[in-house]
């Protein structure tokens, strides 16, 4: 029962935490919270494993602010006693963001900085010369800071924690982290939070923890089916254009939705093929600027647009990769970019799996984006004849003891859209490899002159940031007029797709209602009578 559970007031957090979390509406703790607070206030190394959006940034965030504060009682010198590691500078802005929420009653005594982004060191040198408590940014972005000496840490670190620990190795940080170790002081409290318990996860629990607390909490690592409907339907590549349209078109997916692609080529066709229809998306990707990216996903959350393409690389530091790019006048991509892992996406209703996840973490990553803390949500994946293979791999992962796969198929007859088929291959005529490369070439730019060039005119003017938009068309490739509407005929399909879909109302039977719906389509229910002229007689051949 909620009324067994630990309370937030019985912690012994200090008040002005209290009132932090009343002001986010926060009840009562997440499991994970109620869990592992308590123990990190007794001084324990924890490494917790908890699914996406159960809360696990919090957990590690209220203690740590506590111990920074019931430290400032007895010593007031200003010192970095804190350190947290991030995979991705996205989610480093997020921490950074939680933790000013948590502290906004006790900004004063607790001071956290971002050193995540983009910017010179010279210019992130001043914010660490004054020593603020909490530090948080990317592996290799702290090195560079210790290795240039205006960052020190072995005289005062308390905290280390490792967020979304299961990351950091696929991203390429284990000879950063390793390095960084050097750095650190002999005795220090430390967390691991990580959605999978991977060897990478194993490794590095070996490498930091001493006598840790394993907490391994909700045995299914997405929520179950009450909450999390998860669907996939086989189609090709063709196909795959032709269902989104449908879905998006016809608004048979509600609410706001993550579209994910495997690759920055990939999510600038599926944009140019959707304005060919007037469906605005919003594309985000490794080339765009930090600064960007972190305002569409702020923007995103504040219910400024409804449909994001986003990028899921998996390989994202591959040299030769980037030299041919740079070579073909293409931006170069950042290594430390993520929307996929850890990102706090919020009241997202959809995810929609465009290309299939190549890892079984990465589909849980992925769909995790939706059904966040007790909000229902709905994932979609296309899956190819090719890519079977995996799909039943992350059907075995998702296999709790003596339950059902929780990948449903969803139940959707291509045939029944085939009358727009004709629409869909007229608008995929005009995405051509050369639009493609121009619309990104166009996107790049205008988004560096947005971070960059008027960077300082928004800081001035944040309201003017507010109208700043990231969905406007690109336009590249030529737009057919004829496209952005939906025919009589066809819109007569609309309503009943609708009413069919599995998204909104459960699965229901095609088969009579297809057949009353034929029954009043001109085009399937015209009958020649024989041809008469117009006085009445029957014409003669």
């Amino acid at each position: 029962m909620a009324t067994d559970r630990l309370q937030f007031h019985e912690m012994g957090i200090d008040d002005r935490i209290l009132k932090a979390l009343a002001d986010l509406g926060w009840a009562q703790p997440t499991l994970i919270q109620e869990k592992a607070i308590p123990l990190a206030l007794e001084g324990k190394d924890i490494l917790a494993r908890a699914r996406t959006g159960s809360g696990k940034t919090a957990a590690y965030a209220v203690p740590v602010i506590q111990r920074i504060l019931t430290s400032k009682q007895n010593v007031r010198e200003q010192a970095v006693r804190v350190l947290i590691l991030v995979p991705t500078k996205e989610l480093g802005q997020q921490v950074q963001a939680m933790i000013r929420q948590l502290t906004a009653y006790c900004a004063r005594d607790v001071r956290v900085a971002d050193i995540s982004g983009k910017a010179d060191l010279s210019a992130q040198r001043p914010i660490l010369m004054e020593k603020p408590d909490v530090v948080v940014g990317t592996p290799s972005r702290v090195l560079a800071h210790l290795s240039a000496q205006s960052l020190d840490l072995q005289a005062s670190l308390e905290t280390l924690v490792i967020d979304e620990a299961d990351l950091l190795f696929s991203f390429g940080f284990e000879a950063d982290l390793k390095s960084l170790l050097c750095h650190l002081p002999k005795i220090y409290q430390s967390f691991l939070m990580s959605a999978t318990l991977s060897e990478d996860v194993q490794a590095l629990k070996e490498l930091l923890l001493h006598n840790p607390v394993i907490l391994k909490l909700q045995g299914s690592q997405l929520p179950d089916s009450s909450q999390l409907q998860q669907y996939s339907v086989q189609c090709e590549e063709e196909d795959k254009f032709l269902l989104i349209y449908t879905l998006l078109k016809l608004h048979l997916v509600q609410g706001k939705t993550l579209v994910f692609v495997g690759a920055v080529e990939r999510c600038y066709r599926l944009k140019l093929f959707l304005e060919q229809f007037s469906i605005p998306t919003c594309v985000l990707n490794s080339e765009l600027p930090v600064h960007s990216r972190c305002h569409i996903i702020t923007q995103f959350n504040q219910g400024f647009y409804d449909y994001i393409i986003a990028t899921d690389e998996q390989v994202l530091a591959d040299p030769t990769t980037t030299a041919r790019r740079m070579q073909g006048g293409m931006g170069s991509k950042d290594k430390e970019y993520g929307v996929s892992r850890g990102i706090d996406f919020q009241n997202v209703s959809n995810v929609i799996n465009f290309d299939f996840p190549t890892t079984v973490e990465s589909y849980i990553h992925r769909v995790g984006r939706t059904a966040r803390a007790d909000n229902p949500g709905t994932a979609l994946t296309f899956i190819s004849h090719t890519e079977l293979p995996l799909l039943a791999e992350v059907e075995d992962a998702l296999i709790g003891d003596n339950t059902e796969c929780a990948l449903k198929p969803y139940g959707f007859k291509m045939e029944e859209i085939e009358g727009f088929r004709y629409r869909c291959r007229d608008a995929m005529r005009s995405v051509t490899k050369q639009a493609v490369r121009e619309a990104r070439l166009k996107e790049i730019k205008q988004e560096l002159l947005n971070s960059e060039k008027l960077k300082t005119y928004f800081e001035d003017n944040p309201r003017d940031l507010q109208l700043l938009r990231h969905d406007k068309d690109l336009h590249p490739a030529v737009i057919k007029p004829h496209l952005k509407n939906v025919p009589e005929y066809l819109s007569k399909t609309h309503t009943l797709l609708r009413d069919l879909s599995p998204i909104n109302n459960g699965f229901q039977p095609y088969t009579q209602l297809m057949k009353d719906f034929r029954g009043k389509n001109p085009l399937k229910s015209f009958h020649y009578t024989g041809g008469r002229s117009r006085g009445g007689k029957a014409g003669k051949s």
